[in-house]
């Protein structure tokens, strides 16, 4: 049972959580749209694990030649490649039934979703740049998972937002590659694409864009009417440091192998985005 869970990645479902986010931007709480967006967060983390066992099960070989995903259980053997198929079926043929009885709309994101990590698995990851556009893709997709259950129109904003972000951390992950296939440990096709010069480069812009997408949301008239604070702008102090922060981790302690785990793991990233989060319901609900 053990190593079933360590196929399925529970500690990835942190990606989930941007399901929630149309509710906390829009300030729109209440029993329905937590119990719907709680329903969606718990299908689309089922779905995401199949996505997982699929792509553990393309990437046998590769991952045996990695310095840590040689432990993961199809690649080491203590998951045999049966058992993976039966699993993966299992999960994604419940998500799909159960969604669509709960919410046509999320059935149809999540088949989006599904279809669209499948071709990953079986060549889109393995075509530089395209692969990280995937990976964002996919987070917009939790945006819209959110947003349809419960009825939260999505801004345009927040939209743009997750996209570049997911970029930017995409390309960390891809660095992480690449400084591996510098000590002769090649674990991607696609790696060929990226050098530590093309990364850093669009790792530095992407994180520039980031943070003014965000300056120029929390300035937006649409943002200051719908909330009716005119101080958001405060809280990119937090962005900022938040973006330092993983950069840092990034370039100087080469460590964003995977984001999840920095989320995870680093206290200071983990006090940056509570105390960015704090400041934003305080600012837009009583300032």
């Amino acid at each position: 049972m053990k190593n079933i869970l360590t196929l399925m990645r529970p500690h990835q479902y942190i990606k989930n959580i941007f399901i929630f986010a149309p509710l906390v931007f829009a300030f729109n709480f209440n029993s329905f749209t937590l119990f719907n967006a709680t329903i969606a967060f718990v299908l689309f983390s089922l779905l995401a694990s199949s996505v997982y066992i699929l792509n553990d099960y393309m990437d046998i070989e590769e991952d045996k030649l990695h310095p840590t995903k040689k432990y993961r259980p199809i690649a080491s053997g203590t998951v045999s490649k049966a058992k993976a198929k039966v699993l993966f079926l299992a999960l994604c043929s419940t998500v799909f039934f159960i969604s669509f009885l709960f919410n046509e709309n999320l059935f149809y994101v999540l088949l989006l979703y599904f279809f669209l990590n499948v071709a990953y698995s079986l060549k889109l990851k393995h075509i530089s740049i395209v692969d990280i556009f995937i990976i964002a893709t996919g987070f917009v997709l939790r945006l819209f998972a959110g947003s349809l259950v419960s009825d939260t129109p999505l801004s345009m904003w927040i939209i743009l937002i997750t996209f570049l972000l997911a970029i930017f951390l995409a390309l960390a992950k891809r660095r992480d590659d690449v400084l591996l296939s510098l000590k002769g440990k090649e674990t991607r096709k696609n790696i060929d694409g990226y050098n530590l010069e093309f990364v850093n480069a669009t790792m530095v812009l992407m994180s520039g864009i980031v943070i003014l997408s965000y300056l120029q949301y929390t300035v937006s008239d649409e943002i200051t009417q719908r909330i009716g604070g005119e101080h958001l702008y405060y809280t990119v102090f937090f962005v900022i440091l938040g973006i330092f922060r993983y950069m840092q981790i990034t370039f100087v302690e080469e460590k964003s192998g995977s984001p999840t785990k920095i989320i995870l793991k680093d206290r200071f990233m983990q006090i940056t985005l509570l105390l960015w989060l704090a400041c934003f319901i305080i600012i837009a609900k009583f300032l």
